[in-house]
């Protein structure tokens, strides 16, 4: 019965524990069963032969063990065969030692999400039309800059869209600051960009094989609640994320294009970064397809910016600017809209679209004014 009752034990331990308690804890049953055999022996004159049940119960502990380490090899190839080209090195070698950390099925977390997209896209890749081969390696020298910035910050990459990233943070695993990562990668895929334009512009001097053309991008990143998990058909699926704030990250990086700003953000991740970072509110819009507005911002920079007393001084006068926009009061906001772009050259920023945007709806309402029941909101046609 002992040796019945062992057996099952083992069978049981060695899955569900770790390989030193496993070790353990079978070392401690051969123990026992040899102890008892030989104290039987000495005390009660009975020989009970212990070499089959030991030499079983051995067999069993490592035929059990080599399963489990099949098993466990198994489940680690899985991970990284699924997360690891839209994961970091290191955040899969996490998942792999502890795959509890990874719910997978779908479940409702805080994101933080980003859309980039490259500006003009279709001009670059017409001027490739006999050589779809150069703008294959310029895309894939593109995507790996833009997908560094976001791996070195702990995010996974979504999907890739043509010229196009969708990425996010805080999924598969926990990232408290992943509002400020987010933020940070964005930052670095500007740089990143910068400097793939420099070396391009040097590889291509004098060269007739390729036209060399400056790429733009533009980033919209929005924080707040999503479903993230496998999604897809019964025949393919990927680890993925829905919901509003996945649709509004995609509408705003539609509208850093006629803002001019490279990086837009929503309330969420604005309200979150705001004290540590240059956040700057640009506007209060209806995004095309939702009906609720929405507080936007523009991400004009790092820490060094946001810590500069012209920085301090374009922010107040923004907000005086859209106060008085707001309230119709049209000569105030005027005003402020030059003194804005005096501060704005100072610090090296690029807001002439965005006055620009404000000063013609100014000259507009001046011409046909909105109404006293205006809401100061702005409907956006265009994604």
């Amino acid at each position: 019965i002992f040796f019945a009752l062992s057996g099952l034990a083992i069978i049981w331990i060695i899955p569900n524990v770790g390989a030193i308690w496993a070790f353990i804890s079978s070392a401690a049953f051969l123990a026992i069963w040899c102890g008892g055999s030989f104290w039987a022996f000495f005390e009660r004159h009975m020989l009970i032969d212990a070499t089959f049940p030991s030499a079983a119960m051995l067999t069993m502990f490592v035929a059990m063990a080599t399963a489990n380490y099949i098993r466990e090899e198994r489940q680690k190839r899985q991970i990284r065969g699924a997360f690891g080209q839209y994961l970091s090195p290191a955040l899969v070698d996490q998942l792999t030692d502890d795959p509890e950390l990874l719910t997978l099925g779908g479940e409702t977390r805080p994101l933080s999400v980003l859309f980039t997209d490259v500006r003009k896209f279709t001009t670059i890749s017409e001027s490739y039309k006999t050589n779809p081969q150069g703008l294959t390696r310029l895309m894939n020298r593109f995507l790996t800059v833009m997908s560094n910035a976001i791996l070195e910050r702990s995010g996974t990459i979504d999907k890739y869209m043509g010229d196009a990233i969708m990425a996010f943070w805080n999924a598969p695993l926990p990232d408290e600051d992943h509002a400020l990562d987010a933020c940070k990668s964005a930052l670095s895929m500007l740089d990143a960009v910068r400097e793939l334009n420099i070396q391009r512009k040097q590889e291509l001097e004098g060269s007739t094989a390729e036209t060399w053309h400056e790429i733009n991008i533009g980033i919209g990143i929005n924080t707040g609640d999503c479903v993230v998990g496998n999604m897809g058909s019964e025949m393919r699926f990927d680890y993925t994320a829905l919901g509003d704030t996945v649709n509004l990250a995609s509408r705003l990086e539609g509208q850093s294009k006629p803002y001019g700003i490279s990086i837009i953000l929503g309330s969420g991740t604005a309200n979150v970064v705001r004290d540590r970072l240059p956040v700057l509110e640009i506007d209060l819009i209806r995004v095309k397809g939702k009906t609720e507005p929405e507080h936007i911002y523009a991400l004009m920079g790092d820490e060094t910016v946001a810590a500069s007393d012209d920085w301090l001084a374009l922010r107040a006068m923004n907000a005086s600017m859209l106060s008085s926009y707001r309230t119709q009061d049209w000569s105030s906001a005027e005003e402020a809209l030059a003194q804005i772009e005096g501060l704005a050259e100072k610090l090296g920023l690029s807001l002439a679209d965005y006055l620009f945007i404000y000063d013609t709806r100014i000259q507009e309402f001046r011409s046909n004014p909105p109404g006293k029941t205006w809401d100061g909101i702005y409907d956006a046609t265009e994604k």
